[in-house]
């Protein structure tokens, strides 16, 4: 929890980074940033997502309420909810929305083309339609995956590195079957 909290604040601090600068400039304008989550308020709290990420700004040097300012909408578990919550993002015209889960990170994408969306871990952003592809992703949307592609990957590299762990690893198709006497 505590590497995809940290992953996705870099992501933020990436796209807060230049408002920041502007704002202690002019001090005028204070970044916000957009918290959609599908849970209640209390759920964010008890599974330690909403603090890991304000825990990783402050890492970072951003206080909220000081250098940044959260505006937090929870659909309390109900996803007919996330629509009307990612538009009043929109209309309170966050500087970058962080989606938690699917269907707010679907929610945040149909409510804007324009305003940086960074999304926690996502099975398959290709697949969900969050990103052309991993290595040009396109759009207004970034973020983490955790693609069975690259725990295959991993296994692969593993059996090039140490062959005697698996000698059977002709195909790809061959990774999780286990290997026979």
């Amino acid at each position: 929890m505590r590497r995809i909290g940290l992953a996705v604040v870099l992501a933020l601090s990436l796209a807060l980074a230049p408002l920041a600068t502007a704002a202690a400039q002019s001090s005028e304008k204070v970044p916000r940033v957009g918290f959609l989550y599908f849970g209640s308020r209390q759920s964010s709290v008890d599974t330690g997502r909403y603090e890991v990420f304000l825990k990783g700004m402050r890492e970072l040097g951003y206080v909220e309420g000081k250098n940044f300012l959260v505006e937090a909408r929870f659909a309390d578990g109900n996803t007919e909810h996330l629509p009307g919550l990612a538009a009043e993002l929109v209309r309170l015209n966050v500087d970058v929305i962080v989606a938690t889960g699917g269907p707010a990170i679907r929610a945040a994408q149909r409510a804007t083309t324009m305003i940086p969306i960074v999304m926690t871990v996502t099975a398959d952003p290709v697949a969900d339609g969050f990103a052309a592809s991993l290595a040009r992703p396109g759009g207004n949307i970034t973020g983490l995956s955790s693609l069975a592609e690259f725990s295959q990957k991993y296994l692969e590299l593993l059996a090039s590195a140490v062959p005697r762990l698996c000698p059977r690893w002709a195909r790809p198709a061959t990774i999780l079957k286990p290997a026979t006497s």
